[in-house]
């Protein structure tokens, strides 16, 4: 996989290369857009990188509410840790980066790496599955690929 993404980065570099420094930072940060966007869209569908689902949340036992009324047990995972205020891009002339950062990153590698932490401040310790929330697959280099070919295209017809 890293020979993959090796082979990616001199072949976009060369591309690059060819584009002044402002057209080349505004291709990064679009490219960096399209990432983000699949990003999102994959931990909305609840699946790894690989295209494997997540494993499910463990259920809980305080599921009735007030005077026996019974809550509703599904809700999608991560539901606010995939907009665009938390999975962030950092882009720059010579690189792009789409992930968590601060806070929210601690949230993120805890579920990641599938390690120990508290459900709340005084709560007891909990181990969690790994959830794999960044990766890259085959369609994501295929989507770099055709995110810089689609913009370098637009940029060089204006």
């Amino acid at each position: 996989m890293s020979h993959d993404l090796t082979a990616l980065e001199q072949w976009a570099g060369a591309l690059l290369a060819q584009l002044e420094p402002s057209a080349r930072s505004k291709v990064n940060q679009l490219v960096a857009q399209d990432l983000r966007r699949n990003q999102q869209q994959r931990i909305k569908a609840q699946q790894t990188p690989e295209g494997a689902a997540y494993t499910p949340r463990k259920p809980r036992k305080d599921l009735r509410g007030k005077k026996g009324r019974i809550k509703k047990q599904k809700s999608a995972m991560f539901t606010k840790l995939r907009t665009a205020t938390h999975l962030k891009i950092k882009s720059e002339a010579g690189e792009i980066s789409v992930g968590f950062f601060g806070r929210v990153a601690r949230i993120a590698r805890v579920h990641q790496f599938g390690l120990k932490d508290r459900v709340a401040r005084n709560g007891p310790e909990v181990q969690y599955a790994e959830r794999p929330l960044l990766g890259f697959s085959h369609a994501d280099r295929e989507l770099i690929k055709d995110s810089l070919l689609r913009h370098v295209d637009q940029g060089i017809k204006k």
